[in-house]
């Protein structure tokens, strides 16, 4: 059966679940039962509710006066102001908070005081901080709250004091979770609380005040500034998975590479305040187009964020239904005057959202295919030592795109030999070597078919299991129908296709007697995520023994490995929860889709923030390459009695051994957690009709091009057990090999940052500021 695009799409895709809460900065209702109910029967999931009420903020600043005042009076020093006992926040009264133990706290998002300062320069207010939000933490957790939004830290505030507060604060419940709320970039654009502040109540000497020569106006912050600060947060927070992000979406969005970044990060809450809304020609609520891809891509992640629609359709207890019951009907002067007021629907923007959820574009045929695999780390295969399942194999043959390729890179083969001449009137032979269950066999067989060339077709797997099925589906399959020679061996052990004037069982490599011919064509697909991290070039190096020497074509011809750093804090996140330091020297298999490419090409400096993230086009640089067939003489050098024997002499591997050293150059400051691998092919070139080239590429920069919604391989991921810091401008410099001891093969890879700098005398000076350590997966390497 032939697949094809509409074979593998869905006729309609199910709406991906999304979780919806809505948040109030100055919340004046209690959260009661009654609340929480009418939230939910207007279509909201979630509710935010504040820990503490303003009881409890005025008893604090009445405790903080009451100590600075003490202070004051004794004219204290330095000294001995250091050596004072700061003033202890006691533990809540009834009136301190409205939260209870309830069941129904597990909707319920808990939120700390906004008027607190967590890494305010001076240091009493920090201790007061530091306090409450222990107090709260403590209690929420108790009350079965475990989602909680901890507020920001404020601008030129203590990073570093804030963060060792959130680390204690995960320390204060096994089940808390803390939800950081930070703006993408610049200042918030939520509603401020109304009270006051305990950062203004910060004593003058611990106050920068600015220079009076310099300018009021100090010009744009950072791009990344806000970035820089999440980073630091959840580094010393050691990536925690109870700690994630709460990203407040701006009006404006801010640069394509800005989005990106946050994009890789750990979000629990797209928060979404009233500005980031426009209004339609209807006067309705809606997102700019630029933001509704912003959101699409959220909700194809793994794990979708949840949306806080925040400070818009506020909900009270308070109904409508008795006003619109006694209301008279309106004369004709009111009805034209309401029908140009706004619409007042109490849930606008939720019904937006939704809509939203339930229009969104369908997902690209990879995405489908490894739905519930993004960011999901899988050990590569190791298909010589293990046999692998029915189910891998029939997961493998989904691919809509990869067999039809095949087909055509055979048929263009069978073109090329049938006009050389190469058998004088005979049916090419064709070898597929590891078979599997026959896709490979089939697309050989529809080749030759269409063509109207004539094969002698041989299928040969070492895999009993599947040895089986090829049997079978031999003898049932109308297209097969007892013409292919099923062979069960390994490869690398294989004679070769029996000569026709043979009269002993084909199958069998018993006799001696027997002579062989040789292979034109040997199909394989043996490509692993990095090209040849499955031994794909061991394995055809051992069975080109049963290759014609002269006009013998590979299926595929060439191929190489490419690699680009990445940032990718979940991945980190996943291994630094597991036990052990293995995992750090173990190249995985994951489908990439929350991370972002350090280092783009320098067609990314065109985008604007209209632009959407899957636009950046990463720099995807080749790290080596593999061709076959390889030379005689190099072939006579691996191994000596001309055939690869499993389990026999040992075999001189070194011609596969690879090297390269790669230099990247990082736009933006970021965080490298390791190089994202991918792989190119070419199953076939002709060598006499120029532009006849058949190529596969799982290469972001040139998939697009050259096979189009292939979904069979999935990256690799080296990962770096320390992450390495980039500046602005930063060269990041990849050293890769691939070794062998002639028993089994293995990756080592280390990588460095390097910055220019411009000495006095005008050169610039190419100057180290971190590398990793080397690392290896000796210990795991596949088996020869």
């Amino acid at each position: 059966m032939e697949y094809s695009n509409t074979d593998f799409t869905p006729a309609e895709e199910p709406a991906t679940p999304l979780y919806v809460g809505q948040h109030e900065s100055q919340r004046e209702t209690v959260v009661t039962l009654e609340l929480q109910a009418k939230s939910q029967a207007l279509g909201y999931d979630l509710l935010t509710a504040p820990i503490t009420t303003s009881h409890f903020q005025s008893r604090v600043l009445a405790t903080l006066e009451e100590y600075v005042a003490s202070l004051s009076k004794q004219d204290s020093s330095k000294a001995e102001e250091e050596s004072t006992a700061w003033p202890e926040i006691t533990s809540f009264m009834p009136e301190d908070t409205d939260l209870e133990p309830q069941e129904s706290n597990s909707a319920l998002i808990g939120v700390i005081s906004p008027w607190i300062d967590l890494g305010c320069k001076d240091p009493l207010i920090a201790n007061i901080s530091r306090q409450v939000f222990h107090l709260e933490v403590a209690y929420a957790a108790f009350c079965g709250v475990s989602n909680i939004l901890v507020p920001g830290p404020l601008l030129e505030s203590d990073t570093i004091g804030y963060a060792r507060v959130v680390l204690e604060g995960l320390g204060l419940g096994p089940y808390v979770q803390l939800h950081v709320l930070m703006p993408m970039t610049g200042e918030s654009e939520l509603e401020g609380t109304e009270a006051a502040h305990l950062s203004q109540l910060a004593r003058g000497k611990y106050v920068e005040m600015p220079n009076g020569d310099e300018d009021d106006d100090e010009g744009e912050p950072e791009a990344f500034g806000t970035w820089v600060t999440w980073d630091t947060i959840r580094n010393l927070c050691h990536y925690s998975t109870r700690l994630s992000l709460a990203l407040e979406i701006p009006r404006q969005l801010p640069s394509v590479d800005l989005q990106s970044r946050w994009y890789s990060e750990s979000i629990r809450f797209l928060v979404y305040p009233r500005t980031t809304f426009l209004r339609n020609a209807k006067g309705y609520p809606v997102l700019s187009k630029p933001h509704q891809q912003y959101l699409s891509h959220f909700i194809r992640l793994r794990f979708v964020p949840w949306i806080l629609l925040a400070d818009v359709d506020p909900i009270s207890l308070a109904s409508n239904i008795e006003e619109n019951e006694t209301s008279e009907e309106p004369t004709p002067a009111e009805a034209a005057a309401k029908a140009q007021q706004p619409p007042t629907d109490p849930t606008s923007h939720l019904r937006y959202i939704r809509h939203l959820q339930h229009t969104q574009p369908a997902r690209p045929p990879m995405e489908r295919f490894g739905q519930g695999y993004q960011d999901y780390i899988q050990s590569p295969l190791q298909p010589l030592s293990d046999n692998l399942e029915s189910i891998t194999y029939e997961v493998f043959e989904k691919d809509p795109i990869k067999y039809e390729w095949y087909k055509r890179a055979t048929a263009e083969a069978l073109k090329d030999l049938h006009a050389a001449r190469v058998n004088d009137g005979n049916p090419i032979v064709v070898a597929i070597v590891g078979a599997g269950r026959g896709p490979l066999v089939t697309r050989a067989l529809q080749a030759s078919k269409e063509t109207q060339i004539p094969i002698r077709c041989f299928a040969v797997e070492k895999n009993p299991n599947a040895h089986v099925l090829l049997q079978r589906r031999n003898n049932r399959d109308p297209l097969w129908n007892k013409s292919v020679t099923v062979v069960r061996s390994d490869m690398r052990s294989w004679r070769g296709p029996p000569s026709l004037n043979q009269t002993e069982n084909p199958t069998s490599d018993s006799s001696p007697a027997q002579t062989y011919d040789k292979v034109d064509i040997l199909i394989s697909e043996l490509l692993g995520s990095f090209a040849d991290n499955e031994l794909s070039p061991e394995c055809l190096d051992g069975v080109q023994h049963v290759l014609h020497p002269d006009h013998g074509i590979n299926i595929p011809q060439r191929y190489s490995a490419h690699c680009t750093p990445i940032a990718t804090p979940r991945l980190r996140a996943d291994l630094l929860s597991r036990s052990g330091s293995e995992q750090w020297e173990l190249p995985s298999v994951v489908m990439l889709q929350q991370i972002d490419f350090l280092c783009p090409t320098a067609a990314q400096a065109s985008l604007t923030p209209r632009e959407s993230i899957d636009q950046i086009v990463p720099d995807v640089q080749e790290a080596w390459s593999f061709s076959h067939p390889i030379s005689a003489a190099v072939l006579a050098r691996s191994a000596p009695d001309g055939m690869v024997a499993t389990g026999a002499a040992r075999v001189d591997n070194s011609h596969n051994v690879r090297s390269c050293k790669l230099t990247f150059t990082a736009t933006n400051q970021g965080v490298c957690h390791g190089l994202a691998g991918y792989f190119e092919t070419v199953l076939y070139a002709s060598p006499t009709r120029e532009g006849v080239i058949v190529e596969l590429s799982t290469n972001p920069v040139t998939m697009e091009e050259k096979s189009k919604e292939m979904i069979s391989w999935f990256p690799i991921w080296f990962p770096l057990k320390t992450p390495l810091f980039i500046p602005d401008g930063g060269e990041i410099e990849v050293s890769m090999w691939r070794q062998t001891d002639d028993r089994k093969v293995w990756y080592e890879w280390a990588v460095e940052v390097f910055v220019s700098v411009v000495q006095a005398n005008g050169k610039k000076k190419r100057s180290k500021i971190v590398g990793s350590e080397i690392h290896s997966s000796r210990a795991n390497g596949c088996l020869m």
